[in-house]
């Protein structure tokens, strides 16, 4: 691929040694209102640094020293950096500020896919907190959905021993990366148009559907769940719908393992995050496949797969989506994850990828892994997430590593103030990524990035580090 075909995509921007704006040519954080429940005791900030991305910054009264810079999930899709976004999740993350840390958070400096710019983003608010608020005893990245994915970027990039993080907390991430970590929406997307024929409806322009939605579409989510509603009658009581309406339910769900309540919001991001995947950061290249891909599950899988679109990726572009998000797992620094076995948005298989990316880099030593019989993917125990980030800490100031028996024992005292309850399975182990997400034949099978061309990534939006 030649620099400027690389200039027309835009997805893996980040190579971290691109210079920016020195932090100092925009102003600094400011002094703002804290979201609700921390007033009084935490002192707020805003700003935006010099790349556009909107940001908050929280000190509490009594602070123990150390920071915890945040990647939040998504991702959300829009033009630019929204402002009110960091206060958002400050407010979501309050317990973080309530167990004595500092907290930063970038909203990124636009919208749309993009993990290495938004690591970068992470990056330059910690370099931010420590221009305005010196150097922490200690600095912790934590992630959460997408935002998991993003931090454990972060620890990639930026993570070495005796670096500026210490160590990470991914919680209910989305670790099994770009390149095959949304293969089971590509599955949900075919196997929906299959069954219901209204997205695109025969009447309307044609696009393949690995595009998730033609470019020019006007399309809006309340327009994509009257479809979806049409064809399933999800919204409805079992008793309302149709005949026709619940086969096309059962069948699609069995297929898919989607769960039922989710359904609607894996078919939004296999719609308008695969548009914003293709069309904006790709160039239109296609990077997903479902050549060889055998369905099973609904009523009549011979008629499913013979009926079913296929289609397989452009080498080039499942490149340059896994260089933007997949993981390598060269970590140097203590990584936590905490997933809910029952999470209907990041399947809890996705911490056996992201075991196996550590365990072929040989770095798995640096890895524990909990689970929780909850059911959320947005919203775990506050307990949990207090317990959680002490059991890290713990673990890089002594050095003795935990398991996770001893975290679901040291759960208890944080419930005890929390009182939202301890749900750990510290038996529990995932099954293979594979066993959720039906493997693409012929698997990660893409030409190399040259170093050239990575430094024409790096170029593309400018993506650096305010030093």
């Amino acid at each position: 691929m030649t620099i400027s075909a690389l200039a027309g995509a835009t997805l893996a921007t980040a190579d971290a040694q691109v210079p920016t704006p020195a932090a100092a040519e925009t102003p600094g954080p400011a002094t703002a209102a804290c979201p609700s429940g921390l007033e009084g005791t935490v002192k707020c900030y805003t700003g935006q640094d010099s790349d556009g991305a909107y940001y908050a910054i929280a000190v509490p009264e009594h602070w123990n020293g150390s920071l915890v810079v945040h990647a939040h999930g998504g991702p959300d899709l829009g033009d630019g950096s929204d402002p009110g976004r960091s206060l958002d999740d400050l407010g979501r993350w309050a317990v973080m500020v309530d167990q004595g840390y500092a907290w930063a958070g970038s909203s990124y400096r636009r919208g749309g896919y993009g993990t290495r710019m938004a690591a970068a983003d992470t990056e330059n608010v910690r370099r931010l907190f420590v221009s305005h608020f010196g150097r922490p005893e200690r600095t912790y990245v934590q992630g959460q959905s997408w935002g998991g994915d993003v931090a454990a970027k972060v620890v990639e990039l930026y993570g070495k021993k005796n670096g500026p993080y210490d160590g990470a907390l991914l919680t209910n991430g989305v670790l099994a990366g770009g390149s095959r970590g949304y293969d089971y929406r590509v599955d949900l997307r075919v196997v929906y148009q299959y069954y219901c024929q209204n997205h695109p409806r025969p009447t309307e322009p044609q696009y393949p559907l690995w595009q998730g939605l033609r470019v020019d579409s006007t399309m809006t989510t309340s327009g994509l769940r009257a479809r979806l509603q049409e064809c399933t009658g999800f919204s409805s009581a079992p008793q309302e719908r149709t005949a026709q309406q619940q086969r096309n339910l059962d069948d699609i769900l069995a297929v898919t393992k989607i769960p039922e309540r989710t359904l609607e919001s894996h078919l939004r991001f296999a719609t308008f995050t695969f548009r914003d995947i293709v069309h904006t950061r790709l160039a239109g290249r296609n990077p997903f496949s479902n050549l060889g891909v055998r369905y099973s599950g609904s009523h009549d899988d011979k008629a499913l797969n013979a009926g079913v679109e296929r289609f397989t990726s452009d080498p080039t572009a499942v490149r340059d989506l896994s260089y933007d998000s997949d993981l390598t797992g060269k970590v140097d620094i203590p990584v936590l994850t905490l997933h809910a076995i029952d999470d209907p948005t990041a399947f809890v298989e996705h911490e056996a990828a992201y075991r196996a990316a550590l365990q072929g880099s040989h770095r798995d030593k640096y890895l524990v892994q909990t689970f929780t019989g909850e059911h959320d993917h947005s919203q775990l125990s506050n307990s949990e997430y207090a317990d959680s980030i002490s059991a890290l800490d713990r673990w890089v100031r002594t050095g003795k590593k935990p398991t996770p028996k001893s975290i679901a024992a040291s759960c208890a005292t944080f419930d005890s103030i929390y009182g939202t309850g301890c749900f750990y399975d510290p038996d529990f182990r995932p099954s293979p990524y594979a066993s959720r997400v039906a493997a693409r034949p012929g698997g990660l099978d893409w030409p190399a990035m040259t170093p050239a061309q990575e430094k024409a990534w790096s170029r593309i939006e400018g993506v650096g580090i305010a030093p």
